[in-house]
């Protein structure tokens, strides 16, 4: 046992170190590969350039799909329409009321000039009169239930002062739209398709606007057209009317569809292939030499995957499908655009 432990344990050591040894020459002067590559002329290169794609012509459906909240329209504001002091209170709170109807009545006093004469001397007289006394009626500004009644009996008011609230007890969709939402929607229609999961089937919204949430604590227009600030807040906000019959509850979540538009049998190219992607862009169109062109172009309607092109190509003309970048300049992972701030941004 001692010779073993004398001679054969260290010999078995220095060979397994011999043979690391060799493996790291072989590794250091083939490259670090077991296998070296095939070199010189007809060896496999790595293509880095951007492959070109013909122009075709397809169609572009402009579909912009956005997820959004059920809110309730926002209660409108009865104002008061005279200054004077409040009469009657002609309903009270938590009644149904309708457009037009009898809310309260203002009396109203008017000073009159005083009557001027003469005497039977001749002598100026000036006779005052009584006040002109008006009852003004303040009626409801739309229908629904009326949820405040902010005044008095014999409360002296101005004209424009809060007097109550209507809520309108309808509902409506709204959804924010991110930048490129709003660029697609440049021109957008009146009706959007909401689909509420576990809800009625997908409906037609109507009144679809698009526009800025009221600041916080702004006040929204009487009309009801008031937009509410987004979660996250900022930003554009679309919304439109949930029709009668549709049973929804504030608080849900909907999908909001946006059809702005199609066109058919049109000339299309990737949205990688464009720099730009509304009205205005460039392409970097290949001659049949391989030389490299930067062509602006006009452009329509996109679906976020392909673009219209209006002017400035032909069909069969060979772009670059990607928008030629320095190494070092940020892609938007979204848009697969070049990021402004580049010599291409």
């Amino acid at each position: 046992m001692s010779v073993v432990r004398t001679f054969v344990f260290p010999a078995l050591r220095l060979l397994v170190w011999a043979v690391i040894a060799v493996a790291l020459a072989v590794l250091a002067f083939r490259g670090g590969s077991g296998n070296a590559g095939p070199s010189g002329p007809g060896a496999p290169t790595l293509e880095l350039t951007s492959p070109a794609v013909p122009v075709a012509r397809g169609t572009v459906t402009n579909t912009v799909t956005v997820q959004g909240t059920v809110v309730a329209d926002p209660a409108v504001t009865i104002k008061a329409t005279a200054a004077g002091k409040v009469r009657r209170v002609l309903v009270e709170d938590g009644a149904a009321v309708t457009a037009g109807q009898a809310l309260l009545e203002i009396r109203s006093e008017e000073e009159r000039p005083p009557v001027t004469g003469k005497d039977a001397d001749g002598n100026p007289t000036s006779t005052p009169q009584t006040p002109l006394v008006r009852t003004i009626t303040v009626t409801a500004p739309a229908a629904g239930t009326l949820t405040s009644v902010d005044v008095l009996v014999d409360q002296i008011v101005a004209v424009g002062d809060k007097v109550g609230a209507i809520s309108p007890g309808t509902l409506s969709v709204t959804a924010s739209l991110t930048q490129s939402d709003q660029f697609r929607l440049l021109a957008p229609p009146a009706t959007a398709e909401v689909e509420v999961q576990g809800g009625p089937a997908p409906f037609t919204c109507t009144g679809l606007v698009l526009g800025a949430p009221a600041a916080t604590g702004e006040e929204p227009p009487a009309d009801g057209g008031g937009v509410p600030p987004p979660a996250g807040g900022g930003g554009t906000t679309a919304r439109c009317s949930v029709p009668a019959g549709v049973t929804l509850f504030a608080g849900m979540g909907a999908t909001v569809r946006v059809q702005a538009g199609v066109v058919e049998n049109v000339l299309v190219v990737p949205v990688t292939a464009v720099q730009g992607t509304v009205q205005q862009g460039n392409v970097w169109v290949v001659g049949a030499d391989g030389a490299q062109e930067k062509r602006a172009v006009t452009l329509g309607l996109t679906d976020g995957e392909q673009v219209e092109v209006r002017e400035g190509l032909a069909e069969g003309d060979q772009v670059l499908q990607f928008v030629p970048v320095p190494d070092d300049t940020p892609i938007d992972p979204t848009t697969g655009q070049p990021m402004t701030g580049g010599p291409y941004g």
